[in-house]
């Protein structure tokens, strides 16, 4: 029995490997969405990620002291990269809620706040999320709005692998909407001219929850060095400043508030 305890207390003393393991690789994998958009696309011009997710992941990486190693992921496949191994953090527009951090780990101090919100044709008569009930509506595979959709709402999910999947579906006449982060589909209408004929008509976003880092579970080292990143963002302001360096409008009241607590004496 001693040494099975022994034994226990060493394998909790080694638990969280992933950090040890960046410190010695000098590079960090983290998992990003670039699905289009400010908050993640392909530069055409070096074919490499840019964007709020790739910013924040490549100074999350300097902050550890490691190189960044940006992983492309899809809603359908984050987080099996990550329990897998492929990926030791994932930046990848995932909100935390219950059933995830069941599952996963994460730093605690959230870096932003989404909702979901729908894309629609203006000729829809859509104004409500009741107006779903019944109707065929497109989404990521994965997506936490999924099942909001289907058991308050009584849409019709239809699930795609992709968020541009998805909104080609919209575009097709597959359905009648397409769920999505309110960061992706606002600045999509606002400055896409094929996207005209559409709009964000529901004011109120659906499930809208903190966005974290997150983690495989039970590493605390991990957990602990990136939570103290993130907090250095709100402290100096730096966040704000990429949000408003891409683009981003409108500003997300939750920097603001986040920065005021971590500057406070």
């Amino acid at each position: 029995m001693a040494l099975a305890v022994l034994g226990l207390g060493a394998a909790a003393a080694h638990a969280d490997a992933t950090l040890d393991r960046i410190k010695q690789r000098g590079k960090v994998a983290i998992g990003v969405v670039v699905g289009g958009g400010p908050f993640g696309s392909i530069d055409p011009a070096t074919q490499q990620p840019v964007g709020w997710n790739p910013d924040l992941a490549r100074d999350l990486a300097k902050q550890l002291g490691a190189e960044a190693e940006l992983v492309q992921v899809q809603p359908s496949n984050r987080v099996q990269f990550l329990q897998s191994g492929k990926v030791d953090l994932l930046i990848a527009s995932m909100e935390y809620n219950a059933d995830r951090g069941e599952i996963l780990g994460h730093a605690p101090t959230p870096f932003y706040r989404v909702g979901g919100t729908a894309a629609v044709l203006k000729s829809s008569g859509i104004a409500k999320w009741e107006d779903l009930r019944g109707k065929v509506v497109c989404a990521s595979q994965g997506s936490s709005y999924v099942k909001p959709l289907q058991e308050q709402y009584g849409a019709q999910v239809r699930g795609f692998k992709t968020s541009s999947e998805s909104l080609l579906a919209l575009r097709g006449g597959n359905c009648v909407a397409a769920v999505h982060d309110a960061t992706l589909i606002q600045p999509l209408l606002r400055s896409n001219a094929e996207w005209a004929a559409y709009a964000a008509p529901i004011r109120d976003e659906i499930l809208p929850a903190p966005s974290v880092v997150w983690t495989r579970k039970g590493e605390a080292d991990t957990i602990a060095a990136v939570d103290k990143a993130v907090q250095q963002w709100h402290r100096s302001g730096w966040l704000i400043a990429t949000e408003k360096r891409n683009g981003i409008e409108p500003p997300q009241p939750l920097l603001t508030e986040l920065q005021a607590r971590f500057k406070a004496p």
